[in-house]
């Protein structure tokens, strides 16, 4: 039987950042690694959620901005609205991370894997054993390893 897409495509030693660190300690990560987002724990270790290029976004703009269907009125350059809210990169990550039930267990099969990244907006999946965080899988790396699968069988 061949590996499981989970198997191949997890990355384990994954780094995290907790509740209460700075939105900055998260920049870090994800500037110096090519992971989209980064999990998330509680002060006791166990999964909270995570965080990433899209909650950091959320974070950085105004909370209206996600409910306008257009912005062409809006006058303020990106420069003005950095300026403005460059503090939030002292927030904590906790008040900004994504706590949608996005994680999967590490039993999960490559369906279960597959249903969350159809049905949410994430480009990252966490997997837990025992609410502890042991991997991630990223849309991408799942996305290679489900296509050559598929070119390899249609060949």
């Amino acid at each position: 039987m061949p590996r499981s897409i989970t198997d191949i495509a997890i990355v384990r030693d994954t780094p995290t950042v907790t509740v209460d660190d700075p939105i900055s300690a998260a920049l870090e990560i994800l500037a110096t690694t090519k992971l989209p987002a980064v999990p998330v724990l509680k002060a006791d270790g166990r999964y909270h959620g995570i965080f990433g290029e899209r909650e950091f976004i959320a974070a950085l703009f105004p909370g209206y901005l996600d409910q306008m269907t257009s912005m062409r009125f809006l006058t303020h350059t990106l420069d003005e609205t950095i300026d403005r809210r460059a503090g939030c990169i002292a927030e904590s990550v906790g008040s900004h991370a994504n706590t949608e039930h996005v994680e999967v267990d590490v039993d999960a099969g490559d369906a279960q894997l597959a249903e969350v990244f159809l049905h949410h907006r994430v480009l990252l999946v966490p997997v837990l054993e025992h609410g502890h965080v042991v991997g991630v899988v990223t849309r991408s790396a799942f996305f290679r390893e489900l296509a050559a699968r598929v070119v390899d069988r249609a060949s």
